[in-house]
């Protein structure tokens, strides 16, 4: 699978308490610089001159800890407050009160054999007086089990992975920007989206013509260079044996247009009016390019779909791998717990099982109307463990349901078209009546690995979504 984002970079916060081993300190920085950037994150450390033992006790150097920050800002995605004794919480909310990222509070273990006055941390106890005082000031963070955690353990290396994960999330619907590529889909009115309410929570969507998208196409010569580098990327990227010549030039063409329009707008993500003017106008559908797009981590959603694209955002960098929106399709025989999930060709490849072959759309064509286009990618989808949400906008709320599943090995007949999977996800028909309840889209969005807790905090806990999961009850 592709990864998708740079190296998670942490600020390190490390709390002291005076009348505790004061000589914990140099050790514990040493130790967490070796544990981080042996799990290959990087890290922005105060100076040990900055304030005694570079560490953080009373308010004056919390204030000289918030001043390194926002001398910092941008560069770090999260703060690992870390306590290598008791810590203070005064200190501390002053240094963090206005980080603006997500905080984990790690607190070290004591060891049995080291309990005497001169040698005892008392973190356990110090990471509750440190939480009590960010609730009563309203600053966010989060704390994981074990409770405490030491900087080389197994523990803390999969806590700070948690913890990468929510702050990619939180840092991907950050200033998130949304192309919309045609407008809704007019029999589509499932996918309606509230732009005010995503503008509210830092999401903003810009709005593109397709009538101008499709002259930008007619326009383009075959000499141009950009057009000559997709032309190969495509065909090293499906099987187009079945595409005429005329319209894979086409999807070539649709390829460097959409690039370009991301590239000059610096949007993270698109959500294409899908059909039927391509079909039509240009005897194309968008599906390869959009698989392609997706497989470069340029998110691209379906039938201007607008609230799975902020989905597959969020769930492509909690994974670090791509993402895909897909119908919930069809049932799979009377397995109440499995469903086959499809979409016609935008999945990217690295969630196929091999290379996908291009066809024309068969499902426009069965419907009559004289409609032929190539560009759909059919294959099947790997088996692998998933993580799958939807998101809608409701009264100025973005409100998300997460679950996890496995797209299994499970036939599908030969002659289903797209690009389908059979997925098995326990409590399926409760995920179903809870979609069906409170108006969730026929999209849903999904991301290989089980990582709904961390997304969920990130969606709940930073970012003050609404979040249910339909498994838990």
């Amino acid at each position: 699978m592709s990864a998708t984002t740079t190296k998670t970079t942490f600020a390190l916060f490390f709390g002291n308490r005076g009348f505790f081993p004061a000589s914990l300190m140099d050790s514990a920085r040493k130790e967490m610089v070796e544990a981080l950037t042996g799990m290959g994150y990087g890290y922005l450390i105060l100076d040990a001159a900055a304030t005694r033992h570079g560490a953080v006790e009373t308010p004056a150097e919390g204030a000289v800890y918030a001043k390194f920050l926002k001398q910092h800002e941008g560069e770090f995605d999260g703060v690992i407050l870390c306590l290598p004794n008791f810590g203070d919480e005064n200190g501390a909310l002053v240094a963090l009160k206005n980080a603006g990222v997500p905080i984990l509070v790690q607190a070290y273990p004591d060891d049995l054999d080291k309990m005497a006055p001169a040698l005892r941390r008392d973190a356990f106890c110090g990471k509750l007086s440190v939480t009590d005082v960010f609730m009563q000031g309203g600053v966010k963070f989060t704390s994981l089990k074990p409770h405490t955690s030491a900087p080389g353990s197994k523990a803390f290396a999969d806590q700070v992975d948690y913890f990468a994960k929510v702050c990619r999330v939180v840092k991907a619907l950050k200033d998130l920007r949304i192309g919309t590529l045609g407008a809704r889909v007019t029999p589509f009115k499932t996918v309606r989206i509230d732009e005010v309410t995503l503008q509210k929570h830092g999401i903003t969507v810009e709005s593109y013509d397709m009538s101008e998208i499709i002259d930008r196409v007619n326009k383009m010569g075959d000499s141009e260079a950009a057009y000559k580098q997709k032309a190969e990327v495509l065909k090293a990227y499906a099987d187009f044996s079945c595409v005429p010549e005329s319209g894979f030039g086409k999807l070539v063409k649709l390829g460097v247009v959409m690039d370009s329009i991301v590239a000059d707008n610096g949007l993270d993500a698109v959500a294409v009016r899908c059909w039927m003017e391509l079909q039509q106008q240009l005897g194309i559908s968008p599906c390869v390019v959009m698989s392609e797009m997706n497989n470069r981590n340029i998110i691209a959603a379906c039938e201007v779909d607008v609230g799975n694209a902020v989905v597959m955002h969020a769930l492509s960098r909690a994974s670090g791998k791509v993402a895909g929106c897909l119908d919930w399709n069809n049932n799979y025989a009377d397995d109440d717990n499995k469903c086959i999930l499809f979409h016609c060709g935008p999945i990217p490849a690295d969630l196929m099982t091999a290379k996908g072959t291009v066809t024309s759309h068969a499902i426009l064509e069965a419907g009559g109307g004289g409609c032929s286009s190539h560009g759909c990618n059919v294959g099947r989808i790997a088996p692998t463990p998933f993580t799958f949400s939807s998101m809608l906008t409701d009264s100025g709320r973005l409100k998300f349901y997460i679950g996890e599943g496995d797209f299994t090995a499970d036939p599908i007949a030969e002659d289903f078209f797209g690009c389908a999977g059979v997925a098995h996800i326990p409590q399926l028909q409760d995920v179903l009546m809870h979609i069906v309840k409170f108006g969730h889209r026929h999209h849903v969005s999904v991301t290989p690995g089980k990582m709904m807790a961390p997304v969920r905090e990130a969606l709940v806990n930073y970012l003050g979504c609404d979040v249910t999961a339909p498994q838990e009850g």
